[in-house]
């Protein structure tokens, strides 16, 4: 009986862990133990069942050290480069989950939210969460690499981030969070770098995010926006585009209509 055959499963993941990988296809399980499928299935089905390892994708497993059994997966952060990765797809962590690696959100996001290509089906593992939000244009987005137990993790910047809030409002729980992850968010964006951003966004984006700016006092943030909507805003828009903004405040200096109160969370 040769070598492979001789292995169990657990050594696999264990000589894996060790090794600090903590990924793995159905496919790496069977070749490394040269086994059928069907007794591959078997004993992933028996290590998934014993915490041992968890599925937050078809065909993809990681391994759930003890420190996160509690979990019943590994953290979002641990594991969504590797699925990428392994699928050649970009992608990064955006919205409220950029803005708690900045310091900028009140509280922890009840989802982690990444932005990737195309739409697809959200991820529950364990008790762990993870929200896809779809925009075609994800690899022209900037992003930082930040580190974690397990690799790097791709962040949106955060004048990338400010922008994405503005345009997945409905994914951000709503204006009033919005406007306090920008108080907060504020002191680590380059103005220019912003404004170089938002030439190629939508003006009406740029306009609700200038007013929401100068709302939590972050004027020198967005001055250099007034030159953009300057050019090119020709018409006034809502704050809050689900809204109707008939018989609402003007804001002269954003064109917009001010049809929503806005409160931040000191």
């Amino acid at each position: 009986m040769s070598e492979n055959k001789q292995r169990r499963p657990k050594d696999f993941i264990d000589d894996r862990a060790a090794r600090g990988r903590y990924h793995f296809d159905a496919s790496d399980m069977r070749q490394s133990l040269g086994v059928s499928a069907a007794s591959t299935n078997n004993a992933l089905s028996r290590l998934a069942h014993q915490g041992l390892i968890a599925s937050p994708a078809k065909g993809f497993y990681v391994i759930v050290p003890p420190e996160y059994r509690s979990l019943g997966c590994l953290p979002a952060e641990q594991f969504i480069p590797a699925l990428f990765d392994r699928k050649a797809e970009p992608y990064y962590a955006g919205l409220l989950t950029a803005a708690q690696y900045y310091g900028a959100a009140h509280q922890r996001p009840q989802a982690f939210q990444v932005v990737v290509g195309k739409s697809r089906k959200d991820i529950k593992c364990g008790s762990v969460k993870v929200t896809f939000i779809a925009n075609k244009s994800v690899d022209t987005v900037p992003t930082r690499l930040f580190n974690t137990p397990r690799g790097t993790l791709k962040v949106s910047t955060p004048e990338a981030t400010l922008l994405d809030l503005i345009e997945y409002s409905g994914r951000a729980g709503g204006l009033d969070m919005i406007a306090t992850v920008i108080a907060g968010l504020a002191e680590e964006v380059e103005p220019d770098e912003l404004a170089r951003l938002s030439w190629a966004a939508p003006i009406s984006r740029v306009q609700r995010l200038g007013h929401l700016l100068d709302h939590v006092d972050q004027f020198d943030v967005s001055q250099p926006l007034l030159v953009i909507v300057a050019e090119k805003a020709r018409d006034y828009t809502p704050l809050a585009p689900s809204r109707s903004h008939e018989s609402s405040a003007k804001d002269d200096r954003w064109k917009i209509y001010v049809n929503a109160s806005v409160e931040i969370d000191e």
